[in-house]
């Protein structure tokens, strides 16, 4: 299974073998320097072909090509919407239906895009339909897919917060980690979100649940949450932290904390 492949540090390292199954979408990316290895453009050309959807293949590499600055991210972002675009034009349902359940990582990252910028869907069905993306195996796809909806969590913020406070409780540490990912103040390489820049409280129905989380990698996510306010809102963050440090004098609740106090404490 890819899985169990190490993957190489750096891209040269990779071997020609491989390369050519992640282009042609046949395997997942191991790890991050295969995952930025990947040429987007010719993996989609692969799966166009694969597909019998060639048409599409032309518009969606102009999209590319008009990108001011073409990086793995903006990349998959043009082609995930185009893909979106031409699927939407010719009502071709199916086709984006495979996506998601595609071999290949960065096509359900492409999937993630079909799904969280889909103006059909309201955001409760938008919600519903990226929590698969959520709980997907591979790191890669669970970054993508908070990407895609931020824009929209942002607008919708409100409804967005209950709808994801449920979510920290779900068996799935992936989805509880979603919950705090995909609304943290700053975030990364993501627009900002004023509201809770302004006002961390609004999220606190989602980190209450999370703050002795038992797993690490929403711990982090919890912590990096908490530093994002600490940034414009140092006051909301100590007093968060002191209480929950009364509540619940867990070792995930201290590390979790600590993590939250970094940029105050420097």
């Amino acid at each position: 299974m890819t899985e169990k492949r190490k993957g190489a540090r750096s891209i040269k390292d990779i071997p020609a073998d491989i390369l050519i199954q992640l282009n042609r979408g046949e395997i997942e990316t191991a790890n991050l320097t295969e995952w930025l290895a990947v040429d987007q453009k010719l993996l989609l050309e692969n799966l166009l072909h694969q597909n019998n959807r060639t048409e599409y293949l032309k518009p969606i590499l102009k999209k590319v090509e008009e990108l001011k600055k073409q990086t793995v991210n903006t990349v998959n972002e043009a082609i995930g919407t185009g893909i979106l675009e031409f699927a939407l034009k010719n009502k071709d349902e199916d086709f984006l239906l495979n996506l998601s359940t595609h071999p290949a990582d960065l096509v359900r990252c492409w999937a993630a895009y079909t799904v969280g910028r889909n103006l059909a869907f309201n955001m409760k069905d938008k919600l519903e339909r990226i929590q698969m993306f959520a709980s997907d195996h591979h790191f890669g796809v669970r970054e993508i897919c908070w990407m895609t909806v931020r824009p929209d969590i942002s607008k919708n913020l409100t409804e967005s917060l209950s709808i994801l406070s449920e979510w920290t409780l779900h068996k799935d540490e992936n989805v509880r980690r979603f919950a705090s990912e995909s609304t943290r103040p700053r975030g990364v390489w993501c627009e900002h979100i004023l509201e809770l820049k302004q006002n961390p409280g609004l999220a606190l129905e989602i980190l209450e649940t999370l703050k002795s989380d038992s797993s690490r990698y929403v711990q982090d996510s919890v912590g990096n949450w908490l530093n994002d306010a600490s940034k414009s809102q140092p006051e909301f963050v100590i007093e968060t932290c002191d209480d929950w440090l009364r509540e619940s004098n867990t070792k995930e609740t201290n590390y979790i904390v600590k993590k939250a106090l970094r940029t105050i404490r420097k």
